[in-house]
Order: C-alpha cells, then structure tokens, then sequence
C-alpha cells in the first residue's frame, strides 16, 4: 500500500495451525509482524502473552488442528483461537501465582478488556466442531 494511503481500521488475518508445539512460535511470530504493519506495535507484549496462552491450550489439551484469528475493528483487537474440543475451558481457581500450569486463562481474564468462549458446530468451526476462545485488548494510543 502507498505511504499516501491509510490502512483500514477492519481487518482480519487466520492461521490455521496443525497440533504442533511449534505452532506456537510461528503464530507469535505471525502476531507481531501483522500488528507491527496495521500501527499496533504497543499491543504487542500482552497480545503475544494472551496468545500464546490461547494457542498453548489448544495445542497441549486437543488432538486436532486449530486456528487463530486476530481481528481489528477501529481500536479494538481482538485474539481468537479455534480448537475441535468442544467442552468449556476450565478457569482454574486455584493455581498459585508461580505454578507452572493452570494460569493460563487467568491471565487471559486478567490481562484482557474482555474474553469469553463459545461452542462451535461442525458447520460453524473452521476446524470442526469444537470452541471458539476470546480475548479483546482495547488499544488507547492515539
């Protein structure tokens, strides 16, 4: 795009992703390149965290492939991920500051503006029928 032209304030990228530990570098590495070209560079830190405790589920607790979609819409950013698991995520309450696993949806909720989940039909998933994980961060830079 010309250095004249503004970039939309919509926009929509997927990665569709095999059930892989690699696949988590290479959708952080996917994140930080698109938010770095669409002005989103002061998003990066926490939408590199929230993803990858997004994609690290997916991957560690399904058997199939999954997906992650970063969206913006004006200010907004939102960071889904799609797993073939259909059951709800479980927000530990009881995982200690300083363990290893059972933070991670924690963190979503408590580092994001918002996050939720949905079930997903066949019909409905990208990867099948499974859930649909959410996490927006709401950008307040100029």
């Amino acid at each position: 795009m010309p250095e004249s032209e503004v970039a939309p304030d919509i926009w929509e990228y997927i990665l569709y992703i095999p059930n892989d530990p690699r696949a988590v570098r290479i959708c952080r590495q996917t994140l930080r390149a698109v938010l770095a070209a669409h002005g989103f560079p002061h998003l990066t830190e926490v939408a590199e965290l929230l993803a990858t405790e997004l994609i690290t589920n997916a991957v560690q607790h399904t058997k199939g492939p999954a997906a992650i979609k970063l969206r913006a819409e004006h200010r907004t950013l939102r960071i889904g991920v799609w797993d073939n698991d259909p059951n709800p995520p479980r927000l530990s309450r009881d995982a200690h500051w300083d363990a290893e696993t059972g933070r991670g949806l924690a963190l979503v909720r408590d580092c994001s503006d918002r996050w939720g989940w949905v079930q997903r039909p066949d019909h409905q998933s990208i990867v099948g029928g499974g859930k649909y994980i959410w996490c927006d961060l709401i950008s307040t830079a100029a």
